[in-house]
């Protein structure tokens, strides 16, 4: 499809705020803008394709399908701008080397690809050794050397913190339900709310450990009606109505691999957002191969 010729980047940038928050308004404040000049663009962008890029809510918005695989194009396209706008400020195309990562489950799925393959258009002589590790693992390898640094769910780490740690994004966590769910009627919902209904629990990367903490804080207990280690079949599960889920904005796709539509709500319940992050060694530089890695990861993120 040839792009008209009136479409615009601040529009492109606009789109994406507005869908990887959920809500026009905080997008609007993000960006230092007024709402309607966000509802405009999103408005002007659906006139062009000629496809519906969200579908309204009570409470914000949410992708549709087609808006889904609009946005991952349109990231990257703001993605790729972005690193040819800072390359100078990483070492040069002739930087090469090897670096040995550790990785975990989810980073490795819904994290790590897009900017390993951004990192690599810029670094093409680099060799990244990438490791599928859990985060215990992870901090093991880093101590002893045989890995140069590690991206896990740091949020899950507990102290004493022995490894230098640094955030590179926080992914809040929404309650996610079916369309015909009965909580998706309410004007609120609470974990009280949620642990009336049968809930799925996801185990994977610490999962069940990670929830059970927001969980035990609130003084609730959810109902637990299956544990599973697969996102799709926790997907489907919620999607065909069998229970619900509390999970990160970064794993969460509108729809399940059956075709079933995915909704999301945000708790009125404090619920600590998901963190992904570094962890290396505080006592021995960086290989310059690994340096670079680190920095570009770093400044990707906006950490």
């Amino acid at each position: 499809m040839q792009i008209p010729a009136n479409m615009s980047l601040r529009q492109l940038r606009y789109f994406a705020e507005a869908a990887e928050l959920g809500q026009f308004s905080q997008a609007a404040r993000k960006l230092h803008v007024s709402q309607s000049v966000i509802t405009t663009a999103v408005a002007q962008l659906e006139t062009l394709l000629g496809l519906k890029l969200f579908d309204r809510l009570p409470h914000g918005v949410v992708l549709t399908a087609e808006g889904h695989r609009f946005h991952q194009h349109v990231r990257h396209i703001l993605d790729t701008l972005q690193d040819a706008l800072s390359e100078p400020m990483f070492l040069a195309n002739t930087l090469a080397g090897s670096v040995r990562v550790g990785a975990s489950y989810t980073v490795l799925g819904y994290f790590l690809p897009s900017l390993l393959a951004r990192f690599k258009r810029s670094h093409p002589q680099v060799e990244i050794d990438l490791i599928d590790m859990d985060r215990a693992e992870i901090e093991r390898g880093v101590a002893d050397g045989r890995l140069d640094f590690g991206l896990c769910i740091i949020s899950n780490m507990s102290e004493p913190y022995v490894l230098r740690r640094q955030v590179l994004i926080q992914s809040r966590r929404q309650l996610w339900l079916s369309e015909a769910h009965p909580l998706a009627q309410l004007p609120s919902i609470s974990l009280a709310d949620v642990a009336s209904h049968p809930y799925i629990m996801l185990k994977v990367d610490e999962g069940e450990a990670s929830a059970m903490r927001y969980w035990q804080s609130a003084g609730r207990t959810p109902s637990i009606a299956f544990r599973t280690s697969s996102l799709e079949a926790l997907r489907g599960l919620v999607g065909y109505g069998f229970g619900v889920s509390i999970l990160s904005d970064m794993v969460y796709r509108p729809w399940s691999l059956e075709g079933r539509r995915i909704d999301v709500r945000t708790l009125s319940d404090a619920i600590p957002p998901m963190e992904v992050g570094l962890v290396w060694r505080p006592d021995e530089p960086l290989s310059p191969p690994a340096h670079a890695l680190h920095e570009f990861l770093v400044f990707a993120c906006g950490a």
